[in-house]
C-alpha cells in the first residue's frame, strides 16, 4: 500500500513539473533569439515593490496582491511575418490537462487566450498568448493569483492584455 502511495505522489509531481516544463521549453527555446523581447521578474524583485509606501486602499490591494507572486516571464515579437505561426507553437505547448482555458478574445487582427493552472481553488499561473498578423507574446505569471488584481498589476506595469481580465467576474468565465 505504501508502494502504491509513494508511486501515485511521485506521478503527481512529476505531471506537475512537465506542465511547467512544457511552458519553459518555450522560453528557453527563443531566450537567446534577439529579435525577441524578454522580461523576467523574479520574486525577489515582487517583494522590493512591496516596501513602498502607498497613499491609497487600492495601492494597497495591489501591493498585497504582489507580494504573493513568485514570477513573471514575458516573450515577444514585434514586427514579425511569423507571428501567428509563434502563437499556433506557443498555444500546441499548453498542457489542457493542467491548464484550463479561462478567457478568449479576438481583437481585430490578434487572437489572445488566458489560461490558469488551479488546485485547492487558488490558482498557481496564469498563462497568457496573443497573436496577431504580425506581434506574438507570451506571458506565464506564477504564483499565488487573484484575477481581481492582476488586471490592476497590469495596468501599473504597462502589461499590454493584462487589462481584459478586470472583465472576469470573480474568477469564472463569462
Amino acid at each position: 500500500m505504501k508502494k502504491i502511495f509513494v508511486i501515485a505522489l511521485m506521478m503527481v509531481i512529476v505531471n506537475g513539473v512537465f506542465a511547467q516544463d512544457a511552458i519553459s521549453k518555450f522560453f528557453t527555446k527563443y531566450q537567446t533569439d534577439e529579435s525577441f523581447s524578454q522580461v523576467t521578474v523574479s520574486s525577489k524583485m515582487f517583494n522590493l515593490f512591496t516596501n513602498m509606501e502607498v497613499e491609497s486602499k487600492e495601492d494597497q490591494e495591489v501591493l498585497n496582491a504582489i507580494s504573493k507572486l513568485k514570477g513573471l516571464r514575458i516573450l515577444a515579437k514585434e514586427n514579425t511575418s511569423d507571428a501567428r505561426a509563434l502563437y499556433k507553437e506557443a498555444f500546441s505547448l499548453i498542457p489542457t490537462k493542467e491548464f484550463e482555458e479561462l478567457m478568449s478574445v479576438r481583437d481585430k487582427d490578434k487572437d489572445m487566450k488566458f489560461y490558469i493552472k488551479e488546485s485547492g481553488g487558488k490558482i498557481s499561473e496564469l498563462v497568457m498568448i496573443m497573436g496577431g498578423t504580425d506581434d506574438f507574446m507570451v506571458m506565464s505569471l506564477f504564483g499565488e493569483i487573484d484575477l481581481k488584481q492582476v488586471s490592476k498589476i497590469g495596468k501599473k506595469m504597462n502589461v499590454e492584455g493584462l487589462q481584459k481580465l478586470e472583465k472576469m467576474d470573480d474568477g469564472k468565465k463569462h
